[in-house]
């Protein structure tokens, strides 16, 4: 899944899809329906538990779902950085040099 689209995006644009309402998934979720409202519109962040669990009911799948989170939660603790592009690729690189001496 190559997108720009926010997680609330691709998350409301699949529920609506299935034809299923708001309250049916955040009950699935058990969470409040306006819980659910605000994670579609980003004004929440989901949890990662969340995530797995949206995926599982609106047929998505899990793996492309779970980057789409990281890479949000990411973004959001660097966006407003001055460095923050720099201090990414540099991340890439030590995660690449610790997975390889693993």
């Amino acid at each position: 899944m190559k997108t720009d689209k926010s997680t609330g995006e691709i998350l409301r644009e699949n529920r609506e899809k299935k034809g299923l309402l708001l309250r049916q998934v955040a009950a699935k979720l058990d969470i409040d329906t306006a819980i659910l409202s605000k994670i579609e519109r980003s004004e929440r962040k989901a949890t990662k538990e969340q995530i797995i669990k949206l995926s599982e009911i609106l047929e998505l799948n899990k793996d492309d779902m779970i980057v789409q989170y990281l890479s949000e939660k990411i973004l959001y603790e660097i966006k407003d950085e001055k460095l923050g592009e720099k201090a990414l690729r540099v991340a890439e690189r030590k995660m690449k040099y610790i997975n390889n001496t693993d």
